[in-house]
């Protein structure tokens, strides 16, 4: 069973000038214990995604249809209060910048007492000696002199790692980490990668990670999504989906990491731009910039359907799918 399930998630934003879409059936699943890496240019869809399973949409930003289920009861119609339970004790949340995320008026240890008195049932003294068993399981040293420090006295890499602390407080089913490593340099993002990595399988808990790196997905997940102008371009298993990817938009995402055995002055690049939001072509939207578009990809919008081993939007694939297994039958 599916720890989450995110079925034809549509997310809109009502404006002057009429309705935008910013996401647009958006459906995935997350299995206990995976990671899935949630990727694309800025833009796509990703944090949303994330803002909207953990219930932190801003207004007038809504879900406007579909369904979000964790361990298949419905989350995404609750009432505020019910969803702030569920926010911090079963779902946890990391993000980008931990200085937006930790108060600087508060010691660490202060901040993670809380958070673990208001989720378990602990008092202050067991609450604290959890705090500074998390800060040990997130690698920070000194950890019981650490905890009455306050989040300026830390540097940025073990500042994410009090964020990890604190998102793991409460024992969470699942974790939204949303760009975790982006403002670490690299050292410090591989250590917060494994670190999510040990966490993952040691307590079970999935995993969204959502980054703009192919090389962070690589390293670190099980299944990635490829996300463009608010949908699913492609969902499967990272190594497929890195090695074989069936849409072109993944393709041209593919070609345009550097590789260190190739010799080449100049990096492959995907011409052109992702569309906004108030001007998403018809049919398919990366069409405009596709090398491989025909007709029916500017006239019909293609659904995720199997290709392969790997799930995809695209007429392309398809097409060449069903023509090869065709061909065998």
């Amino acid at each position: 069973m599916s720890l989450l399930e995110v079925k034809n998630l549509v997310v809109e934003f009502p404006g002057r000038r009429g309705t935008l879409r910013a996401l647009d059936d958006v459906s995935f699943s997350i299995a206990p214990g995976e990671i899935l890496g949630v990727v694309g240019e800025s833009g796509a869809g990703k944090s949303l995604t994330g803002a909207a399973i953990i219930g932190l949409l801003e207004p007038p930003g809504h879900i406007a249809s579909g369904q979000i289920l964790l361990k298949g009861e419905r989350i995404d119609n609750l009432p505020g209060e019910a969803m702030r339970h569920i926010r911090g004790r079963r779902i946890g949340a990391i993000f980008q910048d931990p200085l937006t995320s930790l108060n600087p008026l508060y010691t660490v240890g202060r901040q993670l007492v809380e958070t673990i008195m208001t989720h378990l049932p602990m008092n202050a003294a067991q609450a604290r000696e959890r705090a500074i068993e998390l800060l040990k399981d997130t690698g920070i040293p000194a950890a019981a002199e650490r905890i009455d420090h306050y989040p300026h006295q830390f540097s940025g890499g073990m500042r994410q790692r009090v964020v990890i602390a604190l998102a793991l407080a409460a024992e969470p089913e699942l974790i939204v980490a949303d760009e975790p490593t982006t403002a670490l340099d690299v050292s410090i993002q591989a250590q917060i990668i494994g670190l999510l990595k040990n966490i993952c399988r040691s307590r079970g808990a999935a995993v969204m990670l959502i980054t703009h790196d192919m090389g962070v997905i690589a390293e670190t997940c099980d299944r990635v999504a490829v996300m463009y102008a608010g949908r699913v371009a492609e969902i499967g298993p990272v190594h497929e989906v890195i090695n074989h990817p069936a849409h072109p938009y993944t393709s041209g995402l593919m070609a345009s990491i550097p590789d260190m055995e190739e010799d080449r002055e100049r990096l492959n690049q995907i011409d052109g731009a992702m569309p906004r939001l108030t001007a998403i072509p018809q049919g398919c939207a990366f069409n405009p910039r596709c090398p491989q578009a025909f007709d029916r990809c500017r006239a019909e919008r293609p659904a995720l359907k199997p290709v392969g081993a790997t799930q995809a939007s695209c007429w392309l694939a398809q097409e060449e799918r069903q023509a090869a297994t065709g061909a065998t039958a």
